[in-house]
């Protein structure tokens, strides 16, 4: 579990399951698996500083962006060579002229950890998983866009209900250093999905590990929340969507 002194606040001030909506997103004529691929918002602020178990999936959640433009605005042919103390650009960069001044570049900063090869940007494809399941049994007690904007939906339980893998992929978070999330657990479905489990009471995977469709990875609690629940949250391209898109029926 990690500390929460590294990590910047999604959104200063305000919780995970409580934000209010940003300015409507441009919306993409292209779609992926019938749904409409949203550019992200401006962040609120232009740059983030790496630090010690950072990685640039975690940032690109961190502020609703799409990790693929957050490389490639930064000049990252690898995703994952980041090192403690770079300086990550958090918006696109200015048009230059011809004879602008080139950009000083500092020594290179110690070299973080590396994080496990099976995170690489390569081992993933655009195709979205085939089928959904619904993360926990319980009831819906807080619908997306209800509470003030909420990126998700809460579902309400008992306490170490099982929370399940809504669909297979590749974890690439655990901690709690997200504000507002408690302990978070963060799944790459492809290069442009995620889902992201919050308030869990326990973790059961690791990062790195891969999940299968309905696998237990966490129990439900109340970490970071007024209650037992699940916050749930589905991303494409780093904005949240409705995860009633994806799901069907009820969690009962």
């Amino acid at each position: 579990m990690r500390g929460v002194g590294w990590l910047l606040p999604w959104v200063l001030g305000l919780s995970a399951c409580s934000f209010s909506q940003p300015a409507a997103p441009i919306r993409d004529a292209a779609h992926h698996g019938g749904h409409t691929v949203h550019h992200p918002v401006r962040p609120a602020i232009d740059r983030v500083t790496v630090r010690e178990g950072d990685n640039l999936f975690r940032i690109a959640f961190d502020h609703g962006l799409d990790y693929r433009q957050l490389a490639q605005w930064n000049g990252l042919a690898d995703p994952d060579k980041i090192r403690v103390g770079d300086s990550l650009r958090l918006t696109p960069p200015p048009e230059r002229a011809p004879d602008d001044t080139p950009l000083v570049v500092n020594p290179a900063p110690p070299t973080v950890k590396s994080a496990p090869p099976t995170n690489a940007v390569e081992d993933m494809t655009d195709a979205a998983p085939s089928g959904w399941v619904w993360p926990a049994k319980g009831r819906v007690v807080t619908a997306f866009g209800g509470r003030a904007g909420a990126k998700g939906i809460d579902i309400a339980g008992k306490p170490n209900s099982p929370v399940l893998a809504a669909a297979p992929g590749r974890v690439i978070y655990v901690g709690a250093g997200l504000r507002g999330y408690g302990k978070l657990v963060i799944v790459k479905h492809s290069n442009i999905l995620l889902s992201a489990y919050g308030h869990n009471d326990r973790v059961l995977v690791a990062e790195g590990q891969t999940v299968r469709l309905g696998q237990p990875i966490a129990a439900m609690g109340n970490t970071d929340a007024e209650r037992v629940k699940l916050h749930f949250e589905i991303r494409e391209y780093g904005k949240p969507v409705d995860p009633m898109t994806y799901l069907s029926g009820t969690p009962d």
